[in-house]
């Protein structure tokens, strides 16, 4: 092949050729054209107006007005002509909520009130797909309805289901709140049995007149059979990664398993300091120590934090994965950790008698639970002992067995103890919401079987942790907020003013007052709370008030902690288990180095973004954990079939009660057909069904025996059956039966 010449020292360079001088346009421009031409255009149409004539850029224009219609802001009608949203009466662009009656709504991204889609509308659609629809008339209970437009983009490419074959037909149920059937063909069965789980590919999407079909990729088993199918499903169903790329492994590995001497130099020694762990007897990774001594008038308290800074450098492969995983995820029969085990569970953990790198928020609090001061540093340190919640309790109430294995460290307990008095009296003072709502404890045989179901009891030490952590929050945030660093706040509003007044008018009914107040101020909001607190049904009552506001999100922008009565917030604990806290870590450090402002690696925007994702991937991880707990329960339940339990009524609805087992945190529903024969109404704001004929009466807070007689594991529902009490009288009804009696005298 002849040497290309290359043009002499100052002659001018050919000109590029045409196909160069003239790019596709992009996105914004496309958009103008089309606005520029006032009608829909077919992709020749574009192609012409922008003087786009050979096919690579034909191609490359094609591909991106696909992308425009992706996100909602072009559609492609009938005659292939792309059309402005702007310009389409009554269209909105939202996602896929199925419902498993088969009706749904979409999810507007514009915000605002949802969409209904009616069963015949949701026949070609996914939960999660991307839509356009055009609002048509009034659904049900006044909401707007909407007809499919166009498929925007398909929510997923595969679904977890359980494989039922019926009359030589296989097929999947989708596992979750959709419930769609997925044909699956013999030959992409894969050996799956009816009663599995079973992962599956869609091979061939729904239309109005044809089901969905799949092709089996993985069995996962039966949770009957073994209860970690559940979780199996749910690691699956939420899209919660449980393997790790390679690249993150090996980085992790690359650490070691001890702390290299280089990385203590600079570092406050701390190793001297009786530094402890206090956790859950089940916990495994300790990314928290704590220690306290009695200085002047009051108390120096050292709260060390697992260094995972160190380990974690921003944009490295162990960053990445942190950042999409955003935290942990907690299941009855494992974690799924934000960073691999070598780190989670080794060389970041403050195990005792091992030297750890931390970072210190270093406090001195006075006696009325004030901090008049902190200081966060770099530190090496080794706890001295692993101590267990309920053995420190224990040993603080004198037990004689937990005094004595706790003997070393008794006086840092005692100290730990007097600060958490002043601590307590501070968040007294400021009104936070105090909420002790049950907690499920499920306990696990060493075959993964599920032995017991039961409450998980907090206690003062308990207590103790979280007001510690709680200080060393306030202090974190307060700290980047003074040198004017970007960060994560924690942040928390107030009730929503709708959702409050319907909260106000249902505990009036039940005689509780509720000022105008209690919507603004903590403190007001708190003693409803405590006067609720005797009631058997106070879990229900307290989580209504909770649901009230919205959900803790995290976000640069700070606007203090509505439930915990704090201006600024932040999460500095936890870095093992959550991304936010590594986030503050990062500029705590920066800080320390003497970093200013306009140096750190992170600007507001950047947070903002960070800040959206982390509040995602915590509601997916809190959403997988509870669908997962709830099938272990009715897991559990199936093996009691028959057997009667005491329970409290805690939800009231026209067609029956939803009663909690109290000892297992449990919740079924007595259907209204069982509560006698008569016609039962709704009554006193709903909370309450009389019957007409009897005047027998069922409401909020009643205590009752039942009877397990049905469960429903896939669907995760519990039916229960009111045993009946030979010639009792229930006392709602005494009034009701003795008017009864003297019209009949009468």
């Amino acid at each position: 092949m002849p040497e290309r010449k290359r043009p002499a020292h100052g002659a001018r360079r050919p000109k590029a050729p045409a196909t160069y001088r003239h790019p596709v346009p992009d996105h914004e421009s496309i958009i103008a054209a089309l606005r520029a031409l006032g009608v829909p255009a077919t992709l020749d149409d574009l192609a012409a107006r922008l003087t786009l004539r050979d096919a690579r850029r034909r191609q490359e224009l094609a591909r991106r007005l696909q992308q425009l219609t992706a996100a909602g802001r072009l559609l492609c009608n009938r005659r292939d002509e792309y059309c402005l949203v702007e310009k389409l009466d009554a269209v909105v662009i939202g996602v896929v909520s199925a419902h498993r009656d088969g009706f749904g709504f979409l999810v507007p991204d514009a915000g605002g009130e949802d969409v209904y889609l009616s069963a015949p509308e949701m026949r070609p659609l996914l939960d999660g797909d991307r839509v356009a629809v055009r609002l048509v008339g009034g659904g049900p209970r006044g909401r707007r309805a909407g007809a499919v437009v166009e498929i925007l983009a398909r929510g997923k490419q595969a679904v977890v289901g359980r494989y039922v074959r019926e009359h030589g037909v296989g097929y999947v149920v989708e596992a979750g709140k959709s419930a769609r059937h997925y044909i699956i063909p013999d030959h992409y069965r894969a050996a799956a049995e009816p009663g599995q789980f079973v992962k599956i590919e869609i091979i061939t999407w729904p239309s109005a007149t044809r089901e969905a079909q799949g092709k089996v990729l993985r069995l996962l088993g039966n949770p009957e059979e073994d209860p970690a199918v559940a979780t199996d499903a749910a690691l699956e169903i939420f899209g919660l990664p449980a393997t790790w790329p390679a690249q993150t492994r090996q980085a992790a590995a690359a650490w070691g398993s001890e702390v290299r001497e280089s990385d203590k130099a600079g570092r406050r020694d701390l190793r001297d300091m009786p530094l402890v762990t206090i956790d859950g007897a089940d916990a495994r990774d300790f990314d928290d120590a704590v220690f306290a001594e009695p200085v002047g008038s009051g108390w120096r308290l050292v709260v060390a934090i697992a260094d995972v800074s160190h380990y974690v450098r921003r944009g490295d492969a162990l960053d990445e994965e942190a950042a999409n995983r955003g935290t942990s995820a907690y299941f009855p029969d494992r974690v799924v950790p934000m960073l691999p085990e070598q780190l989670s569970n080794g060389l970041c953990s403050l195990n005792p008698q091992v030297d750890r790198l931390c970072m210190v928020c270093d406090m001195q609090v006075g006696r009325d639970g004030e901090v008049r001061d902190a200081t966060f540093y770099r530190g090496v340190m080794r706890s001295r002992q692993r101590l267990v919640y309920d053995d420190v309790q224990a040993a603080r109430d004198g037990h004689a067995e937990s005094r004595a294995r706790l003997q070393q460290v008794l006086p840092v307990i005692a100290n730990l103890y007097g600060v958490y008095t002043g601590l307590a009296r501070a968040r007294a003072r400021r009104g936070a919401l105090d909420m002790e709502l049950p907690e499920t404890k499920i306990e696990l045989g060493s075959n993964g079987h599920i032995e017991r179901i039961g409450l998980r009891r907090r206690n003062d030490a308990h207590r103790l942790i979280e007001e510690c952590m709680i200080a060393a929050n306030v202090q974190a945030g307060r700290f980047l907020r003074r040198h004017r660093l970007p960060t994560l706040y924690r942040v928390h509003d107030g009730p929503d003013e709708e959702k409050f007044e319907i909260l106000r008018l249902m505990l009036q009914a039940l005689g509780v007052k509720v000022t105008a107040q209690a919507r603004q101020r903590t403190r007001d909001l708190n003693q409803i709370l405590v006067a609720l607190q005797d009631r058997p049904d106070y879990p229900m009552l307290a989580t209504s008030v909770l649901r009230t506001m919205a959900q803790a999100v995290y976000q640069p922008g700070n606007i203090g902690h509505f439930g915990l009565a704090l201006p600024v917030y932040t999460h500095f604990t936890s870095p093992i288990r959550r991304y936010p806290d590594l986030l503050v870590h990062r500029g705590i450090g920066h800080v320390l180095d003497r970093g200013k402002p306009g140096g750190f690696a992170y600007d507001a925007a950047t947070m903002e973004h960070l800040g959206k994702v982390s509040s995602t991937r915590e509601r997916r991880a809190e959403e997988a954990a509870r669908h997962v707990e709830a099938r272990y329960k009715c897991i559990y339940a199936r093996d009691h079939v028959g057997d009667l339990f005491d329970g409290v009524v805690t939800g009231v609805t026209h067609f029956g009660l939803f009663v909690t087992l109290a000892d297992m945190n449990l919740d079924g529903l007595v259907h209204i057909t069982g509560l006698g024969h008569d016609y039962f109404h709704l009554r006193h704001g709903g909370l309450r069904l009389e019957g007409e004929r009897t005047g027998h009466s069922f409401g909020l807070g009643d205590r009752l025996r039942v009877r397990i007689v049905r469960v429903d594991v896939d669907n995760a529902k519990i039916d229960l059956a009111l045993e009946p009490q030979p010639g009792a009288v229930r006392p709602q009804a005494r009034g009701a039966a003795r008017e009864s009696r003297n019209r009949r005298r009468r």
